[in-house]
């Protein structure tokens, strides 16, 4: 998996590097048990510093994307990401609601934004139907 991080963005450099590390689990291009490289050695490879590397992974684990061993090093959840449950769907709603109010201003239409959403999906899902 090779991650591209984008300097200029707004977006945090810590958050790009979550978003790229949950995509790779996503496409299955990062499996259950696989290592990821040190805080040290990702931080050097990609040339930033050692602590938005460190808030990457810590924010991963707590989400439950990685666990961190002391022995083993960083690795993605060997039991797999937790599946959606009561918790995670205020979560989602929370995370979609300023993704839909800028389209709306923006004046997308409900159509667009489902077609943008159900492609992006079945990017990351290709077998995936839609409902």
């Amino acid at each position: 998996m090779f991650i591209t991080l984008d300097l200029e963005s707004e977006e945090p450099i810590y958050t790009q590097l979550m978003h790229q590390i949950i995509e790779g689990i996503a496409k299955k291009e990062l499996k259950p048990g696989e290592a990821l490289p040190s805080v040290r050695s990702l931080a050097a490879d990609l040339g930033i510093n050692l602590h938005t590397v460190n808030k990457a992974y810590q924010q991963l684990k707590q989400e439950g994307f990685i666990l961190i061993h002391r022995q083993k090093g960083v690795v993605i959840n060997p039991d797999g990401v937790a599946k959606a449950d009561e918790t995670y769907w205020p979560q989602l709603a929370a995370k979609l609601r300023p993704l839909i109010a800028e389209a709306i201003c923006r004046e997308v239409s409900m159509n667009d934004f489902l077609q943008a959403c159900q492609e992006i999906y079945s990017e990351f899902n290709p077998r995936s139907e839609p409902k």
